[in-house]
Order: structure tokens, then sequence, then C-alpha cells
């Protein structure tokens, strides 16, 4: 292999990535579309609060709807002398019931029927024109179970003398528990499970979406050039592989350079932030002492405590070489499949067996955040198709530093061995014009000789 050609393919395959706009405005654009994107989420539940509806009460029992509280989304009515003509079989009468509806104005009428002559169980049905939503529904039904709890709460505090209230008030109960890591050292440290699980998901999807983002790149850019025919020209002065790493190789350096670019963004996004707000206020908590915390720490407190634990330096390092070697072993593939077509319609069929691996990879990463030290997970992280995504999901819960190695040798062995049958197929497919090859062809073409 002539390394000077190779250097020659790598530039120019770098420089006509990074000149595009469209590498501009995502590297710029990300970090701030990512914040949105965070963001969306309680925007959306911010907008989709319920308004106000009037709930009118028919209560049989005589004790439940004087006992419900007003919400800010409810508004309960009662209904009292209300008859709804019920059936036998507790269904009420339709002329009744519409006729209650335009009396009372309310978007909801329910029916409180007892069973018992005790009233201690109850049937609850909501009629309304239009469903209520999951959230008025959930709270009318919680109003009722507390209104019906007090009522028996009352009852037995009047036939015993005892008072209940303040028995369940003196036995209740609220724990709040906090997870501390003790290192080898002997050093404590807050690490909430929770946290970490949610940084576990994220770095496997984001590892995910990268490589399939850059090994489309590889496969398109060897579509493009062989459907241009460009490609004749090019094998003319240099060899096939020579060409095949070369664009492999410089959309890694794309990558790595716009991976460079979004952490210097986030920090100069977060420099600014904390210029603002004040750098205490942003990362005080990440520096607190745990041994004097107690229950009563925030939410917030944890997640900084527990970030603020994370070597930050290691994950950097265990990304990178997990996304190099990842991105590495399925462009080479990409780019096999890339020469085998000539047009990106064609490439579905051969494509779909190495995208499957890297599906695989990414639904086990999600259930790491469950069990990351299981059978499933384990071996997720050490068969190199899964292993970039599976592994670097596991990052965030310390496993044995033998693990993560085996793992990325496994991932550079299978890597090599990946790309000496890409090579292969990649120097007799990218020729090839006029047919649409199949798996056969491919194969044919591996055992050809040189």
């Amino acid at each position: 292999m002539d390394f000077s050609k190779l250097k020659i393919i790598i530039a120019r395959e770098y420089l006509n990535k990074v000149k595009k706009k469209s590498f501009l405005i995502i590297t710029f654009l990300a970090p701030v579309l990512f914040a949105g994107v965070c963001l969306l989420p309680s925007l959306i539940m911010a907008g989709a609060k319920e308004e106000t509806k009037k709930v009118g009460v028919v209560d049989y029992t005589g004790f439940v709807a004087d006992s419900l509280v007003d919400h800010q989304t409810v508004k309960y009515i009662s209904l009292a002398g209300a008859d709804l003509g019920m059936s036998p079989e507790l269904k009420p009468d339709s002329g009744k019931l519409n006729a209650l509806f335009n009396q009372c104005g309310a978007d909801a009428i329910v029916a409180l029927l007892p069973i018992d002559s005790l009233a201690t169980q109850l049937i609850a049905t909501a009629y309304s024109y239009k469903d209520l939503g999951m959230e008025t529904s959930s709270l009318i039904q919680n109003d009722l179970n507390q209104a019906v709890e007090n009522h028996r709460i009352a009852n037995y505090e009047r036939e015993t003398g005892v008072n209940l209230t303040a028995a369940m008030a003196d036995v209740r109960s609220n724990i709040n528990l906090i997870s501390m890591k003790v290192s080898e050292d002997g050093s404590i440290a807050v690490s909430e499970s929770g946290v970490l699980s949610i940084l576990s998901m994220i770095l496997g999807m984001a590892l995910y979406l990268f490589i399939m983002m850059f090994c489309g790149m590889v496969m398109s850019s060897v579509i493009e050039e062989k459907s241009s025919r460009v490609v004749e020209v090019l094998i003319s002065s240099v060899k096939a592989t020579e060409l095949m790493f070369g664009k492999i190789i410089g959309v890694a350096l794309v990558a790595m350079t716009q991976f460079l670019l979004w952490v210097l963004l986030t920090v100069g996004i977060l420099a600014a932030i904390g210029a603002v707000v004040g750098f205490d206020s942003l990362f005080g908590m990440a520096t607190a002492d745990p041994t004097g915390m107690t229950g009563d720490m925030s939410g917030i407190a944890v997640i900084f405590s527990t970030l603020g634990t994370l070597n930050y330096g290691s994950l950097l390092v265990a990304f990178l070489l997990f996304f190099v070697f990842g991105y590495l072993l399925y462009a080479s593939l990409y780019a096999a499949i890339g020469s085998a077509v000539e047009s990106e319609a064609d490439t579905q069929q051969l494509q779909m067996p190495i995208t499957i691996p890297l599906m695989i990879g990414f639904f086990i990463s999600i259930y790491t955040m469950k069990a990351p030290d299981s059978g499933v997970v384990f071996w997720g992280s050490m068969i190199p198709f899964t292993s970039p995504i599976v592994m670097l999901s596991r990052i965030p819960f310390d496993p044995p530093f033998w693990q993560i190695a085996l793992s990325l040798a496994i991932l550079i062995g299978t890597f090599v061995l990946m790309a000496w049958f890409s090579a292969k197929i990649y120097k007799v497919g990218i020729l090839m014009f006029g047919k649409k090859s199949t798996f056969k062809d491919l194969w044919n073409w591996f055992r050809q000789k040189n």
C-alpha cells in the first residue's frame, strides 16, 4: 500500500466533507438542537396541561360528595337529590342523564353506588361526552379513594374512641435512600443508579447514531463515485484498497473533528451559563461532601453529585476507542456494500444483515440500565458487532477493566478480519456495472484470487 497516495485520498475525502454547508450547519447547530430536544418534553408537558373540568357527582352513598376538594383542573359539583334512573344492571336512564348534563353544565358526571348497606365497597362510574384524559381520570379516582378512606377512619374513631389519624401519622415513615459508592481507596461518593442509567442510555444511543451516520456517509460516497464513473479514473491511479481505506479514514477524521467541535461548543455553552448564573451555583452541588448529606437531599443535588464523581477522562477515552474501532468495523462493511451497487435504492437487501446487529446492540444497551452485569449484557459487550454500543453503555457502571480490555481486543481483531474481507469484495465490486449484486456475488468476489 502506497501511504503517500493514501494520504492524498484521506485529505481529499476529509476536505470534501468538511467544506460542505451541511457539515458546518450540523456541527454548530447540533448542540443547540440537543439542548432543545432535552427541553422539548418539559415544554410539551407544560403546554399540555388540561383545562379545568366541571365534574358533577351523583352520590348515592351520602358521604363522598361533600368530602371532595376542588383542584386546579377539576371542580366538583354536588348533585344532591339527582336521580339517574339506575336499572338493576346499574345503567342510567339516557334521557335523565342527558337532562342532568344540560342542567348542571358539567363536563362529566360521576355516579357513586354502594355495593353493600354499609357502603364499604363502592362502584364509581364516570359519564362524559368526551374522554376525560388520563390525568383527570386519575385525579378523580384518587379523590374518591381518599374521601372513602377518610370516611372509614372517621367511623372507626367514632366507634372506638381511638385517634386513628394521629396514630397513622406517628407510624408513617418516609425514607429516602441515597446510594453511596465506596472506592478502593476508601473514599465515599454519591452514586445514584437512576442518573447512571440515563447516562448509559445517552451514551449507547449517541454511539449508535454516530456509527449509523458516518458509516452511511462512507457508503454514499462510494456509491456516488461509482455511479458517476469517477471511480474508473481514480482506480487507474491508485489501488482499490487504498481508495477504500482512504475514504474510511477520511470520514473517520471528519467524525473526530465534528465530535471535538461539539465538545468545545458544549464546554463553551456551560462556561457561558456558569458566567451568568455563577459557577458555584452551577457546579457547587457536584463537589459537596457526601458524608454530610441527609435523607432530605434534593433530586438536583443527587444528580450533580453523581455526575461529579464520574471520571470524565476515562469516559471520553472509552467513547473514542469504541467509536473509532466500531466505526472502522462497520465502515469497512458499508464500503463493501457500496461497491456492489450503483444506487442507494439497491442497498436495502445487502444492508439489512449489517444493520440488524447494530439494532440488537442498541436494544441490549437499553437493558443495561436495568442489569449492567447480566449475562445478556455481558455477552453483548463481548460480541464485536454489538460491543461498541453495549460496552460503552456499561462504562458508567464501572465494569472490571479486564472486560473492557477484552472487549476492545476482540473488536480490533474483528475489524482487521472484516477489513480484509471487505477489501477483497471492494476491489472487484467497484468496477462491476449493469448487474444487481446478491450475497452470492459478494461471496464469489471474495473467493477470487488476485
